[in-house]
Formats: C-alpha cells, sequence, structure tokens
C-alpha cells in the first residue's frame, strides 16, 4: 500500500501550517507518516530531502514514486496521492 512520507521539522514554519492540513488527509484515510528531519537523518539522506516541508510518496516497498516540495492545500495533496 502506498503511503506518504511528510518531512518536516519542530522550528519549519510553512510544516506548521502544513500540518493540519495532513491530518484532515489522515482522517480521510490518506496513509502519513511524519518525519522529523533533525530526529531522523538517516531518511533524509536516504530520500535525498533538502528542503521542508517535503512530501514523496511511496511504494510498499518503500520506493520513492514522487514527490511534493513546500506547502500546498490538502486537494491538490488528495490529487497529487491519487493521481
Amino acid at each position: 500500500m502506498k503511503k506518504i512520507l511528510y518531512f518536516s521539522a519542530e522550528w519549519c514554519g510553512p510544516c506548521k501550517l502544513l500540518g493540519p492540513e495532513l491530518d484532515r488527509l489522515q482522517v480521510e484515510g490518506i496513509p502519513i507518516q511524519k518525519i522529523d528531519v533533525d530526529e531522523r537523518s538517516d531518511l533524509s539522506t536516504k530520500y535525498t530531502v533538502r528542503n521542508i516541508p517535503t512530501l514523496i510518496l511511496v511504494d510498499e516497498f518503500g520506493n520513492e514514486l514522487k514527490r511534493l516540495v513546500g506547502n500546498q492545500p490538502a486537494n491538490v495533496i488528495k490529487d497529487w496521492y491519487n493521481n
């Protein structure tokens, strides 16, 4: 099953704005895993995350399918996830 990896940090202003949008999508059933780049630098390196917030759609094996960088509204993220 595909899921969204959400790379963020406590100190990131745009991440704080994006958080509630992603919470809404989770309630709708979209699987999202939040990853703090300061705590999980290994995953940031693995997926070559250079800017936050970054959303990476991965398959069931963790292979990157596509990514979105920056703050996006929930409807854009939902369309991105589904298409």
